[in-house]
């Protein structure tokens, strides 16, 4: 079995952390890995995985939802123009 390295797929600009998402005393930077690499998280839908491939072609907004080991669901978004990611909780959105 190969390794597969798993390679960034589009800029992400200025990295935030809102501070729902620090208060959950995770490492942030693997699920920002997978986001920016375009693993778009185990709790998004297969239409929403599908619209974030089209907007990787067409420069819309990313959305991606992971859900960490204690539970908690945790979104991050890239904004249309690449220019900021947003680390937070689907309740801060």
């Amino acid at each position: 079995m190969g390794i597969h390295l798993m390679q960034p797929r589009f800029p992400i600009g200025k990295t935030y952390a809102t501070p729902g998402a620090l208060a959950l005393n995770v490492d942030l930077t693997k699920y920002l890995r997978r986001h920016h690499c375009g693993d778009w998280g185990e709790a998004l839908c297969a239409e929403d995985k599908e619209a974030n491939e089209q907007a990787l072609v067409h420069g819309t907004r990313l959305l991606s939802c992971y859900v960490t080991d204690a539970g908690d669901r945790l979104y991050i978004i890239t904004e249309h123009d690449r220019s900021i990611t947003t680390i937070m909780l689907p309740s801060e959105y």
